[in-house]
């Protein structure tokens, strides 16, 4: 028996390695600099540690000891992902090169940081102002994955700009494994952003968001067509959201001539592919609920676009 199964364990082994020699897009073999997921993992939440000082330490951190807190998890910072960066690097369409090596983006990254946390501190008062469910901010900080999404995808983001290959893209999908929400490193964020709930957000490379806009769960900031394919890298393909706007659950905005203007409110389950100006508000018109009595009979039928405060 020892012997059959040992011939079947050799049969299934030759299979594979010959499929390995016939594609080898999905192997990597003798490659010593190959890019490391759980190492950007790794330094991820180190920057939240970094971002959100003490709210994620095991230890409580104490006013004396914050310089050297913030240098020890600075090093260790710097020497993952610069070596992250420089295995990264390879990877650049020609779009994205520049002179810059792994050790000065690292920097200049890291330079962004203050800069990070004082926007995601609008985000906090805009998550605490607009959720009466919200009891402090620190239970946002601590608890809340709109807020854990949006603040890796602004860390993501400033290595987008920078022109990092693949480890922004790998952080964000981090998050949208953790939280449900997917946030494309591209997308350009304004201050006071706030999403409520969050599960099944999806929002797209090119996407503008303005400031002060909240969004609800299951909200789609979209493509219209993806069949030119790899044609469309760089063209500007999702919508623009501009300041005070309010989206609820379920609706999708899509392509990248699409603007919503300033203060308009989106109802729930819209679908909108065309411009819509400030300070209007979007309804599905017609759509009823029925109530069925346990007679079989339809006894009760409410238009939805009687309620405008779709909020939860």
């Amino acid at each position: 028996m020892a012997n059959i199964r040992d011939a079947k364990i050799r049969q299934l082994v030759d299979a594979l390695v010959r499929s390995y020699h016939e594609d080898e897009t999905l192997i990597k073999v003798d490659e010593k600099d190959q890019i490391n997921k759980s190492a950007v993992v790794a330094i991820l939440e180190r920057l939240c540690s970094l971002i959100f000082a003490g709210f994620f330490t095991e230890k409580p951190l104490r006013e004396d000891s914050l310089d050297y807190h913030v240098g020890e998890i600075l090093e260790e910072v710097i020497y993952s992902l610069e070596k992250q960066i420089r295995r990264a690097l390879p990877y650049r369409k020609e779009h994205m090169k520049d002179d810059r090596g792994a050790r000065e983006i690292t920097y200049a990254f890291l330079e962004k940081l203050p800069a990070i946390r004082s926007v995601l501190s609008t985000d906090v008062d805009a998550a605490f102002d607009g959720d009466p469910a919200a009891y402090s901010k620190e239970e946002i900080i601590l608890s809340y994955p709109g807020l854990y999404a949006i603040a890796v995808s602004r860390l993501a983001h400033e290595l987008y700009v920078l022109n990092v290959p693949l480890i922004p893209r790998m952080m964000s999908e981090y998050a949208h494994n953790l939280t449900g929400i997917d946030i494309h490193p591209g997308a350009t964020i304004g201050h006071h952003f706030f999403i409520d709930h969050g599960t099944g957000i999806v929002i797209g490379e090119t996407t503008t968001i303005g400031n002060f806009v909240k969004i609800y769960q299951g909200v789609t900031l979209g493509g219209l067509s993806t069949r030119g394919g790899q044609l469309l890298s760089g063209v500007k393909r999702h919508p623009t959201i501009e300041d005070h706007v309010t989206i609820y659950s379920g609706a999708s905005i899509l392509g990248g001539s699409t603007v919503i203007g300033e203060g308009v409110v989106i109802g729930s389950n819209t679908f909108i592919t065309k411009t819509v100006p400030g300070k209007t508000r979007v309804s599905v018109k017609n759509t009823e609920l029925q109530f069925k009595n346990d007679s079989g009979g339809y006894d009760v039928e409410l238009p939805t676009d009687e309620y405008w405060d779709y909020s939860i």
